[in-house]
């Protein structure tokens, strides 16, 4: 069934009705009108699922408490004298906000966007309190919500950044602003890049390094200004993006040294690792962010913090990235790297993201090179990999990188069929290929290469004609 979809005020009149005329008590008004609608294929994802109250100052009329806060923000703001009391106001706007996408999408319904707005240009000139109050508010009514960023919002936020840069709140709250208008927004991050934004956040970290919370939120919207997330471009300028932010902005020796400086912050360190699997975009940088020390401190890190699962995860997807350049792969394994993998993986197999990692990593390690598939097969690597495969039947993407993983062992050499097989790959494999239909390329190219029986269509023969599944 087609989901439908209904207005706030749809809603709270059937509540509302549901009090007066059935007499119902609010509880029960209120599950018998979601009921009602999920019962009739209605998403009320987009909806405040709460009965309406009257406000302090209005006992005449009931509103849910976001809108009756942004009314109160949305008088001071037109009441400059008011001006000096709006802290509590929108600290209040911004709990509301965070409670859901509901509250937030309300909110941005009834104008909420230039109301705040207004409040954080007010807000510019006067205390550090305010101007983080205001922000806030704007990030938590943003977030799942780009396309309300115009060309003055655009200003407030380089302006926040350039003029309030010294401090590391006002810094943190404009950066977390930036990142959620870039998601999913591609002409936001375009705006944003020609308007120097790059620059800031690149600034933010090298001027905050001792701020973890900067950190970690400037690395996050370094990383947002490199994906290809908005599908309603046909394509982005995310490889440019990542480009300028380490050819213009040193951005890979600004991320590296704040590593460093946190080297027990697991957060801080997993949002680097992240951020720098999205840079990885040249072979030249592959290897810069080795000669940087990249790969000896990510090796340290995979060796020290196995117990860690997230930054495990991150670690494997950063050593992944770097390794497309063919001497970093060989730098990786003379490092120890393939053993800390499978030590990783053994450890935290029952984590499906970090045995896809894993084996997406010593997949690309194995790629064109013979004596990186004789040390991943000494070391276990082809078992953990199956052992991947049995723990997480349903993971289309565990499913798929092991199969790539054992067909890159076996497709210089033959020598490693038969103990693969004898550890039971054809097995797992066609179960794998009977529960996903989208592994069939990748399951039937390792079942080839391991010498199996296995049945290839010619989708297309050059005639004219549909090509056939």
């Amino acid at each position: 069934m087609d989901k439908r979809w209904i207005t706030q005020e749809t809603f709270d009149a059937v509540v509302r009705e549901n009090i007066e005329d059935f007499e119902m008590d609010d509880e029960a008004a209120l599950t018998e009108a979601i009921e009602q609608f999920q019962s009739q294929g209605v998403d009320l994802n987009n909806i405040v699922k709460a009965v309406p109250k009257a406000s302090d100052d209005k006992t005449d009329e009931k509103m849910h408490e976001v809108l009756q806060v942004l009314e109160k923000l949305r008088i001071a703001a037109l009441t400059p004298s008011q001006q000096a009391d709006i802290t509590d106001d929108l600290k209040r706007f911004a709990e509301q906000c965070s409670l859901g996408f509901a509250q937030r999408h309300l909110a941005a319904q009834k104008d909420a966007y230039p109301t705040i707005l207004s409040c954080c240009q007010k807000s510019l000139d006067n205390e550090v309190a305010a101007l983080s109050s205001a922000l806030s508010a704007l990030s938590s009514l943003n977030d799942g919500q780009p396309d309300l960023l115009d060309e003055e919002g655009r200003n407030l936020l380089t302006k926040v950044l350039r003029v309030h840069g010294e401090d590391p709140t006002v810094t943190c709250l404009g950066v977390r602003t930036v990142r959620h208008f870039c998601l999913k927004h591609e002409q936001n991050r375009q705006d944003l890049v020609k308007a120097g934004m790059l620059a800031l956040l690149s600034e933010a970290i090298k001027h905050h390094t001792g701020h973890p919370e900067v950190v970690r939120e400037a690395c996050a919207a370094l990383r947002v200004m490199t994906f290809d997330d908005d599908i309603r471009v046909p394509f982005g300028h995310a490889h440019e993006h990542a480009k300028m932010i380490v050819l213009e902005h040193s951005g890979l020796k600004v991320l590296l040294g704040a590593a460093k400086a946190h080297p027990q912050n697991v957060s801080v360190l997993s949002e680097v690792c992240a951020t720098l699997s999205k840079l990885a975009v040249r072979n030249e940088f592959c290897q810069d962010i080795v000669d940087l020390g990249g790969l000896t401190f990510m090796i340290s890190m995979l060796a020290e913090c196995l117990d860690r699962q997230a930054l495990v995860r991150q670690v494997l997807s950063a050593i992944k990235a770097i390794a497309g350049n063919d001497d970093v792969k060989d730098g990786v394994v003379d490092a120890g790297g393939i053993e800390l993998m499978v030590m990783a993986m053994n450890r935290h197999m029952s984590n499906a993201k970090v045995c896809e990692q894993g084996c997406a990593a010593m997949c690309v390690l194995a790629l064109r090179k013979p004596h990186n598939c004789k040390v991943i097969m000494e070391n276990g690597g082809a078992l953990v990999a199956l052992q991947a495969m049995k723990a997480h039947p349903a993971e289309l993407m565990v499913q798929k990188q092991s199969c790539m993983l054992l067909r890159n062992l076996v497709s210089r050499t033959d020598d490693y069929n038969q103990p693969i097989l004898d550890m039971g790959a054809e097995a797992l494999i066609l179960q794998a290929l009977a529960s996903h239909k989208d592994l069939q390329d990748e399951g039937k190219a390792a079942l080839r290469d391991l010498g199996c029986k296995v049945e290839l269509r010619e989708r297309w023969t050059g005639q004219k004609g549909e090509i056939s599944y």
